[in-house]
């Protein structure tokens, strides 16, 4: 599968809708739920964003 490739990668850039509005996470991959179809996202804050795979727009890998 092609999210857990890029849990290996070491900074990526997700573009996701949520609430209606487009944001911009960056950060290490923490965490894939597939039951949940949700990707947490650690940024350089320790800070995690649970992101749902149906509002995500595209991933960027920052290698």
């Amino acid at each position: 599968m092609i999210l857990k490739e890029l849990a290996n990668k070491t900074v990526v850039t997700v573009k996701y809708y949520k609430k209606g509005l487009l944001e911009t996470c960056t950060g290490r991959i923490y965490k894939l739920n597939l039951q949940e179809q949700t990707l947490s996202i650690q940024d350089e804050n320790q800070r995690i964003f649970p992101i749902l795979f149906s509002g995500i727009q595209k991933i960027e890998t920052n290698c």
